[in-house]
This record gives C-alpha cells, sequence and structure tokens, in this order.
C-alpha cells in the first residue's frame, strides 16, 4: 500500500522553483565512525527512507563490520511545496556542520533518492534549480569538510534529466544510478516503476561506498 500510495504521488511531481530558507539549528548526535546522512524521495516512507535509504543503510552495516555507523533522516518535508528541496539542503548542510564540528575524526556518506538526490546535489555545489523538485543552492558543505564526505550515492537523480550530473570535487566519489526508462532521472523516459526499483542497487552502492571510506 504505502509504494502504490508514493507511486500516486510521483504522477503529480512536476518541476518548481524556491525562496531561500534555512533550517533551525541541530543538536549533534554522538559520535561514530561514519555518519550516514540520508535524504528520502518525494513522500517516500520509511525511517530512513523504504525505496533507498533503510535498505542502503542496512547493506552499508554488513559492507562496513570494522566501523561503526550512526544515520540520520534529512529534516525535510519532502512533499511538493516550493520549499521543500531548499529546506532539506538547509538542514543537511546543517547536520554536516554540526557533526563535524562534535566529532573531528567523523565522516559521511550522503544518501540521496529523487527530490532527496536534489538535497544532496545542492549541499555539495551542484544546483538542482530546473530539475522536477529541485531548488536553488541555499547551502553548501564547507571546503574544509569536503575531504570528510567519503562517499557520495544518488538514486533517480532528477538533474540528470536536464543534462547535468555531479562533477568537480566530489565526482570520483559519487555513484550515481539512473534506471532504464525512469522519467525522473531519463530524458524522455515514460517507466514511472522503474523509479521504485532503486532497493535493488543497494548493495552496489554500498560495495562503491565501502571502497571510499
Amino acid at each position: 500500500m504505502r509504494i502504490r500510495l508514493y507511486l500516486a504521488a510521483l504522477s503529480l511531481v512536476g518541476g518548481a522553483g524556491v525562496a531561500t530558507v534555512s533550517a533551525p539549528p541541530a543538536a549533534a548526535a554522538a559520535c561514530s565512525d561514519i555518519d550516514v546522512v540520508a535524504a528520502r524521495g518525494t513522500f517516500e516512507p520509511g525511517t530512513l527512507g523504504l525505496i533507498v535509504g533503510d535498505p542502503v543503510y542496512s547493506a552499508l552495516q554488513k559492507k562496513l563490520t570494522g566501523k561503526n555507523l550512526s544515520s540520520y533522516k534529512v529534516n525535510y518535508p519532502a512533499d511538493l511545496s516550493l520549499t521543500s528541496a531548499a529546506q532539506g539542503n538547509a538542514d543537511l548542510v546543517n547536520h554536516v556542520n554540526r557533526q563535524a564540528a562534535a566529532c573531528p575524526n567523523q565522516r559521511f556518506i550522503l544518501v540521496g533518492y529523487s527530490q532527496g538526490a536534489n538535497v544532496v546535489d545542492n549541499s555539495i555545489g551542484i544546483s538542482s534549480a530546473g530539475a522536477v523538485v529541485g531548488s536553488p543552492i541555499v547551502a553548501t558543505i564547507p571546503a574544509a569538510l569536503e575531504s570528510r564526505v567519503a562517499a557520495v550515492l544518488l538514486f533517480g537523480n532528477p538533474i540528470r534529466a536536464i543534462g547535468k550530473s555531479v562533477t568537480g570535487t566530489y565526482q570520483s566519489r559519487t555513484i550515481d544510478f539512473c534506471a532504464k526508462g525512469d522519467p525522473v532521472c531519463e530524458a524522455g523516459g515514460n517507466d514511472t516503476l522503474a523509479h521504485l526499483g532503486y532497493t535493488a542497487n543497494a548493495d552496489a552502492a554500498a560495495t562503491f561506498a565501502a571502497g571510499k571510506v
């Protein structure tokens, strides 16, 4: 039922611009070796995200057995409101800044699915403005913390449908899955169900991340 509701919501998704927003301060969590920061897709249920965040975190726990992992669910609406992705962008960067200050040895794995990929894109300096449920950049991870981002895992990334991708500093640390026919990340794609199949890529994403940690 949750998947069906999510699928129905996807049919309503359209591009939108946003106004500048900021996230409220968040208290730092306990320190771990690696903090997995996950931004879920539009209306996606689950703790970190039923389709991507939860299965990816589970796969990372299995791959990174010698590391202590924590997780953070980006606090944002993940809906069709005009400021949704921007709120996620601000919250993600705020969380990384807080954690990095409190835990000098902690590293980060960023996970983004669908609208959540827009959130991550913006946070690493790649604007999602003009993409489905995208936004202009409102905050970026500071240059001083870039080396502490071990990996960036993206799924159904809307910027790909407008001919963009992650380039520059984070390119070699990024894996970006786009299923054939997925209309959210493939221009001209017409297989909406393809956008719901990224759980199948969780193990591959975790393997990639393990090679970067």
